[in-house]
């Protein structure tokens, strides 16, 4: 993370921190001269002019006593509130009453809440004591309330930190979904779907229509890589004993068709819901979702060889022509024969899969397309496995420790990453 962008504000070090007293709001005092003392040695300066003058124009204050007057006055506030509300809906280009833009507004703090409960409940779930959220952040909406609580001696630092913590990723959620407004992503992710049905998916079946069957998978107990994968049906699943080292793998598959063959191929369809957004922003240390998030809209497939993910991804491009679409593909990675995969902070070299972005009908969509061995190997494999990888991320990346310090806290985050590794991977191989 670098000094530069806003999560330099979540730092622990440096004049941006938050401390066990709020910043002083007297000018001239012993702690104002400490503050621009560190603000010269780290080079903040400037950074920290154009906060204080953005603060200042949001809570409509000239001086920093200002600020501890509208946290006095219960009128004052009401006022800040209903104009940082109409500042932030044109900011972001919120159309709609004033209510319509509270709404949307507060949507962005459960967006927020909702990547710290996220964490919580997966990643980091054996430590949720530990990183719980103070409540009356939790139930704080409000900008403005939760920009006072930042200058409020009555709070403790843990919640001051909190607030700040909830500001910058509501300020993350809200360039996100006024990215979403610009690109239009909910109706491409209606038009993607309609071209699925309309043209790549079996007219023979209804839309919807799935075929449940399992696969009965043995495992290296060594590496817990597939060995051997069959297609049973759910009649033979039920008649199955499970042995060490083998799973039973459900999955709902539809069909296409191919050289006059229905080829049955299991798919999950996904738009990145705006939590996972935001964490991948913090993963990337990046402000701007345009530049980050470019895997908006997502489909991942599972076939039964090698031959029938060509056989889909031609499928694909002629099934755009006959859309009316020229269907290309950017950032071709193919993996499943051999060969090393490259991809970002905590994934392995080991992983395999096909992987493609294709660009049709005014959409840009991310394409994974597995074999029943590498899907398995996507789940269950030892350094490969996806739950793997989700947990190597968040502390590869840094945002475990950025959005937990140890000293608010109480525990160091940072070493806790073999042990939750550990823990998912006991869950992936016994249940």
């Amino acid at each position: 993370m670098t000094q530069e962008n806003i999560f330099s504000l979540l730092g622990r070090s440096g004049p941006f921190a938050t401390g066990d007293r709020p910043p002083s709001l007297v000018p001239f005092s012993p702690e104002a001269r400490i503050f621009a003392k560190g603000l010269a040695e780290a080079g903040m300066r400037t950074r920290y002019r154009i906060l204080r003058n953005q603060i200042f124009e949001f809570l409509d204050v000239r001086t920093f006593a200002g600020i501890q007057a509208i946290i006095n006055d219960p009128a004052r506030r009401k006022l800040a509130n209903e104009r940082a509300y109409r500042l932030l809906g044109n900011m972001f280009g919120i159309e709609g009453s004033a209510r319509e833009v509270i709404l949307r507004v507060n949507t962005y703090s459960r967006t927020a809440d909702g990547v710290i409960n996220y964490l919580k409940g997966k990643v980091l779930a054996n430590y949720a004591s530990y990183i719980e959220m103070t409540n009356e952040i939790d139930s704080c909406k409000s900008p403005v309330d939760l920009m006072l609580i930042l200058f409020d001696d009555r709070y403790h630092k843990k919640a001051r930190f909190e607030a700040k913590r909830k500001l910058i990723l509501m300020n993350l959620a809200a360039s996100i979904d006024q990215r979403e407004r610009e690109t239009e992503v909910e109706g491409k992710f209606g038009q993607f779907l309609d071209f699925l049905n309309e043209h790549v998916w079996s007219k023979k079946t209804r839309i919807g229509e799935l075929e449940i069957v399992y696969l009965l998978s043995d495992h290296d107990p060594e590496t817990f890589a597939c060995a051997k994968v069959e297609v049973v049906s759910r009649e033979q699943a039920r008649g199955v004993e499970r042995k060490a080292n083998q799973k039973l793998t459900l999955i709902k598959r539809r069909r296409f068709q191919a050289n006059g063959t229905e080829v049955p191929i299991y798919v999950s369809i996904r738009k990145k819901q705006s939590e996972a957004k935001v964490l991948k922003l913090l993963r990337k240390g990046e402000e701007n979702p345009a530049v980050a998030v470019d895997d908006e809209l997502g489909l991942m497939g599972v076939v039964d060889s090698v031959a029938e993910v060509k056989a889909f991804q031609k499928h694909l491009t002629q099934s755009a022509t006959r859309a009316g679409s020229l269907m290309t593909l950017e950032e071709v990675s193919d993996t499943l024969s051999g060969g090393h995969h490259s991809g970002s902070v905590g994934s392995s070299a080991k992983t395999q899969m096909f992987k493609f972005f294709a660009r049709m009908g005014g959409m840009r969509v991310e394409f994974i397309v597995h074999t029943n061995r590498s899907y398995l190997n996507y789940i269950y494999e030892r350094e490969v496995s996806h739950d793997e990888y989700e947990v190597k991320r968040i502390f590869d990346s840094g945002v475990a420790q950025l959005l937990f310090p140890q000293d608010i806290y109480e525990i160091d985050i940072a070493e806790k990453k073999e042990a939750v590794l550990r823990w998912f991977r006991k869950r992936i191989e016994e249940f």
